[in-house]
């Protein structure tokens, strides 16, 4: 696959996820962190969450889309991924380990996707 549709696809996953997180908090933010996601503080936090990565994966979309550009939502996206890994690790012991390990794997092989985007799309 070459790396623009690639960078469409990733911006396109991201767009969905992040809409998930603004449309439906509460389910979206138990699929990452168990029961915990069902309090409404807590959906403050989703609905941030996806918001940010939203605008990450339009401005991606948009930027390969336009050609060019592509390279700095690339890394934004690296930087929440990696930040969204490391936050989870950290209270793995308060989290379910399963969600954990989900987490990680969706996480950390956005961040390995990301990393050769910002090296192969611009």
């Amino acid at each position: 696959m070459d790396p623009r549709t690639l960078a469409r696809l990733h911006g396109a996953a991201r767009l969905a996820v992040g809409a998930a997180y603004v449309a439906a908090p509460g389910p979206a933010a138990r699929a990452w962190i168990g029961a915990d996601g069902n309090r409404d503080s807590v959906g403050v936090l989703a609905r941030a969450f996806g918001a940010r990565d939203g605008a990450i994966g339009l401005g991606v979309l948009r930027a390969v889309g336009a050609g060019h550009g592509a390279r700095p939502w690339v890394r934004a996206g690296v930087v929440a991924d990696a930040a969204d890994l490391v936050a989870t690790l950290r209270a793995r012991d308060s989290l379910p380990a399963f969600r954990v390990a989900g987490v990680a794997l969706i996480a950390g092989g956005s961040v390995a996707i990301g990393l050769w985007l910002d090296r192969a799309v611009d």
